[in-house]
């Protein structure tokens, strides 16, 4: 019988991850226990995707509030330390925060406007308009910034990020000063020692503010990137990544993990016969287009996956070959010649026939689907179990 059904997209439930957990079994016999329990089998080209925070929570790759002081005060000097461009999360960035107050006597708090680096709104275009304030130009101090837009509350969390932040600070006994801009040079006016908390820019912020004289400069990936006092950490992204444990430790972005991947991929084999991909998924990339917020907060979406997922999709726009190579057929007729096409369609890279197909990595498509079914709450499901995603209209 033809099948009827495509991608299938299912959320595992498994047991609570301790640290030093098997992960790989506990992954492993957790699908098959699914599979197993709702009537259906493994196949070839399945997606088998664990979250970043189970991985990360099975490593015991947390830091404490002292070693990201410790660390950032041996980086950067535990001075005035300007620290530029964080994003507006109590969840990603106030530990954070915490941490590097404490290892400061003063923070030059610079925060990117009219929004954060993902989308979390300081005021909207429309009132700096009314101000006219050009964001690519203005730097505006607290006092200006109050005078002109008040108090401006997050429309999800209710947090007033600014207040929040500064009283963050200074309850770690640093003083704290606090501006608006976008260049990140502009904090060179005000010290030579900068964090840039920026994930997705870093690179060029650092180029930039090596080129105009800074001192000390580190990204939050040079911040915890080494063990301190037996603490975890990462050596790839540092405090990128992280996210809020307890009121004084992060649980930060998982340590290399192609090794778990590769090792999930063989179990699978060996137990079902059957050949499965396997990626470590985080942040989605998508974006809320009501409160225009950028879900990926995270460095990547996948920091490990397995050789099969490597690449980007190579499909056909059915609709395209039906109104324009085949719009005089209809019926068997048109679904035959679109299977035919889809059959020797070769490599699509620059067709027509491919216009309007995702361009973007699988991995970040999946690691998107992924997140949406796990979701971030209480659901249960750090594993996702994919069927069908590399099917097409021949299968």
């Amino acid at each position: 019988m033809e099948r009827k059904v495509g991608t299938v997209s299912r959320g595992i439930r498994c047991p609570i991850i301790r640290e030093g957990d098997d992960l790989a079994e506990i992954v492993v016999t957790s699908v098959l226990e699914a599979a197993e329990s709702e009537g259906y089998e493994m196949r070839n080209r399945d997606v088998v995707a664990v979250t970043e925070s189970v991985v990360a929570r099975a490593q015991g790759n947390y830091a404490s509030v002292d070693a990201i002081a410790k660390d950032v005060k041996a980086k950067l000097g535990g001075e005035t330390v300007g620290v530029i461009f964080p994003i507006l999360s109590r969840n990603r960035f106030s530990i954070c925060l915490r941490g590097i107050a404490r290892g400061c006597k003063k923070i030059v708090l610079m925060l990117s406007y009219p929004s954060d680096e993902v989308g979390n709104e300081l005021v909207s275009l429309d009132k700096l308009d009314e101000a006219k304030i050009n964001p690519y130009s203005d730097v505006l101090t607290l006092e200006k910034y109050r005078m002109l837009f008040g108090e401006n509350r997050h429309p999800f969390t209710l947090v007033d990020y600014v207040q929040y932040y500064s009283d963050l600070v200074k309850e770690e006994g640093a003083e704290v000063e606090v501006i608006f801009a976008n260049d990140p040079r502009v904090i060179l006016n005000y010290t030579k020692n900068v964090l840039t908390c920026d994930i997705h820019t870093r690179a060029r912020s650092k180029r930039l503010l090596v080129g105009a004289g800074a001192e000390r400069v580190c990204g939050m990936d040079d911040i915890m990137n080494a063990s301190v006092d037996g603490s975890g950490c990462n050596e790839k992204y540092g405090l990128l990544g992280s996210n809020k444990a307890t009121e004084t430790t992060v649980k930060l972005f998982p340590r290399e993990c192609t090794d778990l991947v590769k090792t999930i991929q063989a179990k699978f084999l060996e137990k079902t016969g059957k050949l499965v991909e396997v990626m470590v998924y985080g942040d989605g990339a998508f974006k809320d287009p009501v409160g225009k917020i950028w879900e990926l907060a995270d460095p990547v979406v996948s920091p490990a996956y397995t050789a099969g997922l490597e690449g980007t999709p190579n499909e056909l726009k059915l609709k395209y070959l039906a109104d324009n190579d085949y719009a005089d057929l209809s019926g068997e007729a048109l679904q035959a010649a679109i299977e035919n096409a889809i059959r020797a369609k070769g490599d699509l890279a620059g067709s027509m026939a491919s216009q309007g197909t995702t361009p973007r990595r699988l991995t970040d498509l999946i690691g998107s689907l992924c997140d949406l079914t796990s979701g971030s709450g209480d659901k249960g499901t750090p594993i996702i179990h994919i069927q069908g995603y590399f099917d097409n209209y021949t299968n």
